[in-house]
């Protein structure tokens, strides 16, 4: 404990702390003693769990941690203070007078604050929020569709029961609110998952495939049940016309019940804005709006881009595991190397290994020099001063270097290349306008009618089919969209009972539900054209 734990201190500059005065049980978090104080206060908290009231400090001590438990004056002081802060209240400890002396001894229980109470329930709340790690709660949204369907029986009812309904919008709104709050939370930590660096390789690599089936799981459950979500949000409609109107003025006329006569009108207002702004974010969650998209789906994609996000940090661990080189990462396993040399002598030798920087020993001699180096051998380590003399030749004293400059070499000439690079080119987009034109349809056929694909053409297939699949609306009956560059158009229409469709290829057969569609070569013909599939 320091004199900087003292609330009787004056503030700071001279300046008086009044506009603090309402915070003061929050001072203790500011001083050198924050640990001690929280352990104290944490023992009023689970005191009062147990409904107990009243605490000594021989209790508070005993109820402190045994690893490094302070003294028991230590406690007696720190639970002064926190009774000056209005943390506890301290009342005189009559119950164990038995002498006249006692009444003149400093004896004090103490009892949580409603200040004191408030502040932990405060930093509870702060510490729980930041330690939520978040989950895609897939049980929430099989939840949601049940509470859904429940307004919709209640909305058939004459005259439903306001209770009933009351409650299932109560339950309504708290599934929901919990799953988007966990679902925020879980996005959070998952990018900060996937921002690591230095992280164990061998845990994350165990890791990532459970995080990676878990999002493949949530975002399977999120397509077939958003689905199936905005399809009871479409039928329950807005407030102003919908079938959920009457349940939300029911909600809120019983939320309003039990205001005061005085205030009933305005009570009754506010109950209604409130449940219209749920029902509202409700629908905005599950449902897109020209010029909105929802966030069910924002979800889906951000789901979405983290497992190549996630594939994207294993391939660089991997890389880094399997000792990846470039000048970087040899500079810096270069300075690992001369922090952990032993002595400067060894950093001179890595100095010289890595660099190459000898002493200039190196040039080159004739035969008769070589016959006299090995007749006597000179050390490396003997000075230039002190060594033999070395006979240079002249054309390296004059240019600098043995080889004789001759010719530049001629350019050359890269035509040849060109040409295949030209020739190739133009292949791939012949090809490329084939399979369109191949693919291409004259008007709409069935999914079931189509020919047998090549390969080229299926996996163009597929990505018209991907692309109008993603941009299909909740309860729409038909979709069309064109490929990134503009040279593409497919249309596809629903068929209602239309049975499975079967497209055979070359490498297997694609089924599913029947459609008709309509495939459109934009970069050739602005009408339909290409061959017959009917």
């Amino acid at each position: 404990m320091t004199s900087g734990d003292d609330p009787s201190s004056s503030p700071r500059d001279g300046v008086p702390d009044r506009a603090g005065e309402r915070y003061r049980p929050f001072a203790h978090l500011t001083t050198e003693s924050c640990e001690l104080y929280r352990q104290v206060m944490g023992v009023f908290v689970r005191a009062k769990q147990e409904f107990t009231v009243h605490l000594r400090p021989e209790d508070v001590h005993l109820g402190l941690p045994p690893e490094g438990r302070p003294p028991l004056e230590v406690v007696a002081v720190a639970l002064e203070r926190l009774a000056r802060w209005g943390n506890l209240r301290a009342d005189p400890d009559t119950g164990r007078v038995t002498a006249l002396e006692d009444f003149y001894r400093s004896r004090y229980i103490y009892q949580l604050t409603r200040e004191g109470e408030a502040t932990e329930e405060a930093l509870g709340a702060y510490d729980e929020a930041l330690g939520r790690r978040g989950e895609l709660q897939a049980v929430a949204l099989a939840d949601i569709v049940v509470q859904l369907r429940a307004l919709l029986a209640l909305a058939d009812r004459d005259e439903p029961d306001p209770a009933v309904t009351h409650l299932a919008m109560l339950a309504l709104v708290d599934r929901f609110s919990g799953l988007a709050d966990n679902a925020r939370a879980f996005m959070n930590s998952l990018q900060r998952t996937v921002d690591l660096h230095e992280a164990e390789v061998e845990v994350f690599l165990a890791y990532k495939q459970r995080l990676i089936d878990y999002l493949e799981r949530f975002i399977e459950d999120l397509v077939t049940r958003g689905a199936e979500i905005a399809g009871l949000l479409e039928e329950l409609g807005t407030q102003q016309d919908g079938r959920i109107g009457p349940l939300l003025r029911l909600a809120a006329e019983r939320e309003a019940a039990d205001a005061a006569p005085d205030v009933a009108t305005e009570a009754l207002a506010a109950a209604e804005r409130r449940w219209s702004g749920r029902w509202d974010g409700l629908r905005a969650w599950f449902l897109s709006v020209p010029g909105r998209t929802s966030q069910a789906k924002l979800l889906r994609s951000a789901a979405r881009q983290a497992i190549p996000q996630l594939l994207g940090v294993i391939q660089a661990l991997n890389e880094r595991r399997a000792g990846r080189s470039d000048r970087s990462a040899d500079f810096r396993e270069l300075a690992r190397w001369f922090a952990e040399a032993p002595d400067d002598d060894s950093r001179h030798r890595l100095w010289r290994s890595a660099f190459g920087l000898h002493s200039a020993r190196h040039l080159t001699i004739d035969h008769e020099a070589l016959a006299e180096r090995e007749a006597e051998p000179v050390s490396a380590s003997v000075s230039w001063r002190d060594a033999p003399g070395v006979r240079i030749s002249p054309q390296l004293r004059r240019t600098g270097s043995y080889e004789r400059r001759g010719r530049r070499a001629a350019v050359q000439d890269r035509g040849e290349a060109k040409a295949y690079l030209a020739e190739l080119a133009r292949k791939q987009a012949e090809q490329t306008v084939a399979v369109r034109a191949r693919l291409a349809t004259r008007g709409e056929v069935r999914l079931s009618d189509l020919e047998v694909l090549d390969r080229e053409a299926f996996r163009l297939f597929l990505l018209l089919l991907g692309d109008a699949l993603s941009a299909w609306r909740p309860g729409a009956e038909s979709v069309s969209t064109t490929t990134n560059d503009g040279t593409m158009e497919i249309r596809l229409t629903r068929v209602r009972g239309g049975g499975i469709a079967e497209i055979r290829t070359l490498d297997g057969v694609l089924r599913g539900p029947d459609h008709l569609v309509e495939i459109v070569d934009l970069a050739r013909h602005p009408e339909p054209v290409g061959v017959d599939h009917e």
